[in-house]
């Protein structure tokens, strides 16, 4: 018996209540569920030179090297990200809450 993937789709179609749709989150809504980050600026000890940091994820690593390589392109800046912060060069205090929403984060800047 071979079944189309149109019928299958028909049939689990018809069992949704009419009328109604499913929510769909929204790119400017924080995820449920994800840490609340905090953005803090330093200049303490890296020879005057200027750090924004991002802590508070609690991803793996390889994740949040993702985040951090879209936060730096986005940005147009040099970072790094490791040991569940991320280090952003400059001062970036004022642009970096509205990227980290766009990602799906909730951050404060202390």
């Amino acid at each position: 018996m071979n079944i189309d993937w149109k019928d299958k789709l028909s049939a689990l179609q018809s069992t949704l209540p009419q009328g109604e749709e499913a929510p769909v989150p929204s790119a400017n809504e924080p995820a449920a569920g994800l840490p609340r980050l905090d953005i803090w600026f330093e200049k303490k000890g890296r020879g005057g030179k200027q750090a924004t940091i991002i802590t508070g994820f609690t991803c793996d690593d390889e994740e949040l090297k993702a985040v951090a390589t879209k936060l730096k392109q986005k940005l147009g800046t040099g970072g790094s990200a490791r040991g569940g912060e991320i280090l952003i060069q400059g001062d970036r205090r004022s642009q970096l809450p509205e990227l980290l929403a766009q990602l799906g984060y909730k951050s404060r800047i202390i």
